[in-house]
């Protein structure tokens, strides 16, 4: 078994100059793909608001909710580095708020990072929690929980804004966070802001030169209804797939093609008397029962 990702390993694998690749994932079932296919770190993301709760921005998504993900996502991972992302509200209000909530996603989610937005404004709180013992991740460039001030548009396109972002970075590496993710932000900006860090970048939609990706996987696999995002590769038609096992599932069970005897059991000798028995039982019950004293069934017929 490979050793298990941790915090420490993000920083030498930028050491050794290899890249480090990342995936979303809020189920059992996906996190154990993901962990078995070799990712080296999952995010349960607050994006679980767009693709697993149908919301329009991922401002609803709770504590509680990444809390119950994690739970899921944490049984299921053997060598990935498992990251909680913060929700709206949980760590803006004081650092000592970020700290309860932090802790609650280690304590009871099972995580072993936390991820939030935000870059200088943050620092301290960042700096608390490290000092703290919580691995944090930063995240700047695109926020989505700042959609409303932002927009969902590229970040860093004039010298100003590329210079906020280094101001950013170089804080958030200052307060201790081992790796900073850098969503939508030009490539050349963050091939500069990954030169000039110690710690890991982890690029969404901000080209090559960072030292990881990440992406969310109902983008990647095509769960997602819609055109498909410019930053994302579609590496399966996943989404196609489903809806054609369903479609053929439907089918056969209308045509009475499934399920066949392949997929049932059979009484064998017993079956006279197994049946017989059921008919006394039916004939009691016929004889127990008065045109007074029907019961009708709403769903038709009666008893």
């Amino acid at each position: 078994m490979a050793k298990r990702m941790t915090a420490r390993g993000f920083l030498e694998r930028k050491e050794r100059g290899e890249k480090i690749a990342m995936l979303t994932a809020y189920d059992y079932p996906t996190a154990r793909l993901l962990d078995a296919a070799g990712i080296d770190a999952i995010l349960i993301g607050d994006s679980l608001g767009n693709v697993v709760q149908g919301q329009g921005t991922t401002l609803p998504v709770t504590l509680e909710d990444i809390v119950y993900h994690t739970k899921m996502v944490e049984r299921a991972v053997q060598q990935a580095l498992v990251v909680a992302d913060m929700p709206f509200l949980t760590f803006q209000v004081s650092a000592e708020q970020a700290l309860r909530n932090a802790g609650r996603l280690l304590q009871e989610g099972g995580a072993q990072a936390v991820k939030l937005e935000g870059g200088v404004d943050v620092a301290l709180t960042v700096q608390r929690l490290v000092r703290t013992g919580i691995p944090v991740m930063g995240h700047i460039g695109l926020t989505p929980q700042s959609v409303h001030a932002l927009g969902f548009r590229v970040q860093g396109r004039t010298a100003q804004a590329a210079a906020r972002l280094m101001e950013d970075a170089f804080a958030l590496e200052q307060a201790g966070a081992f790796a900073v993710v850098l969503e939508l932000v030009p490539a050349e900006v963050s091939a500069e802001i990954s030169r000039r860090l110690h710690v890991p970048t982890i690029g969404i939609g901000s080209g090559a030169g960072c030292d990881g990706q990440v992406l969310v996987l109902h983008d990647m696999i095509g769960l997602n209804e819609g055109g498909m995002l410019k930053h994302t590769h579609r590496y399966a038609e996943v989404g196609q797939a489903i809806r054609d096992a369903a479609e053929a599932y439907a089918s056969d069970v209308r045509a009475s093609l499934f399920p066949s005897s392949d997929h049932a059991t059979s009484l064998g000798p017993s079956e006279p008397d197994v049946l017989a028995a059921m008919r006394r039982v039916e004939k009691r019950h016929q004889g127990q029962a008065s045109d007074d004293d029907v019961e009708i069934n709403p769903y038709g017929g009666s008893r």
